[in-house]
């Protein structure tokens, strides 16, 4: 069973926009109850701002608590999946790389931190002075996207730029800004991690990717080091554990069928690097997570 991919013409309730959909947090989960009860991933970001409930939110088997004050962002392609104690309210939007670069043609989604790497949390929680004032930005954005207004596109993407500068500002509070800003090392692990998303299968190695860099290993490795501190394999070895997790959960091949898919030589090998990195087997990790 392969994780199901949703995307935005699923959950198209208003006259549509092409690439965006905006709603209330409860009005979503009531319409979409169907989608979203069981793990799975999108082919578009997704930005949810909660301003009631509890529960927790599964990201790529990393559980995060949900209250009021909590905002979530997801990339294309991450696996999640809500489970809520007390009834959730909020906004939730999502959209299409195009939809916001298309008309900030100078500025990209991924100059955004929580949108720029993997390795960067996916949860933020606002102080209540924030929490409000971004809740009335959210409406505003919500309340545009439910109208047929003149101008209604550009009216929606420049709520959401409103909305971005001001999660990034308290994003990145804490955060030196000089180390953000390092373009050149940021654009580099930018590539590389889109690099290892698309060849991880295969190449497991840095020097595959360093070549396609057009850099040495060592300097890889450099850019690594001070952008995230960690190593270059490090990288590799966790998106290739990320899925085997999610092959291991949400598919019901047998262990042996993971392992080649994965290209391990064989399950034996598969099982050793699974554990080396993890703890536990892969037959371990499935018991534990059921």
């Amino acid at each position: 069973m392969k994780i199901p991919v949703l995307n935005i013409s699923q959950f198209k309730e208003s006259t549509p926009l092409n690439d965006v959909y905006i709603n209330s947090f409860s009005n979503h989960i009531q319409l979409n109850k169907n989608l979203i009860n069981n793990p799975h991933s999108h082919n578009f970001y997704l930005c949810v701002l909660f301003t009631e409930g509890t529960g927790t939110h599964e990201i790529d088997f990393n559980s995060y608590r949900i209250n009021p004050g909590k905002v979530f962002f997801l990339k294309p392609g991450q696996t999640h999946f809500w489970k809520f104690e007390t009834q959730p309210e909020g906004f939730i939007i999502f959209h299409s790389q195009e939809f916001y670069e298309l008309k900030f043609l100078e500025h990209k989604l991924n100059s955004f931190p929580f949108f720029y790497s993997y390795q960067n949390p996916p949860v933020l929680e606002l102080e209540p002075k924030q929490l409000y004032e971004l809740n009335l930005k959210f409406q505003e954005a919500y309340i545009e996207y439910l109208k047929a207004n003149l101008l209604r596109e550009l009216k929606i993407v420049n709520c959401l730029n409103h909305i971005y500068i001001e999660l990034t500002r308290a994003y990145t509070v804490n955060i030196n800004l000089e180390k953000l800003n390092s373009s050149n090392y940021s654009g580099i692990l930018e590539t590389l991690e889109n690099l290892i998303n698309t060849h991880f299968y295969k190449e497991k190695f840095p020097k595959f990717y360093a070549y396609e860099l057009n850099i040495t290993t060592k300097h890889l490795n450099r850019v690594v080091k001070k952008t995230i501190n960690k190593t270059t394999s490090q990288l590799i070895s966790e998106r290739i554990i990320l899925e085997a997790k999610r092959l291991i959960v949400h598919s019901h091949d047998n262990l042996s069928n993971i392992a080649y898919t994965l290209e391990f030589s064989d399950y034996a090998y598969f099982s050793k690097f699974f554990k080396s990195k993890t703890g536990m087997t892969p037959l371990d990790f499935r018991k534990k997570y059921f």
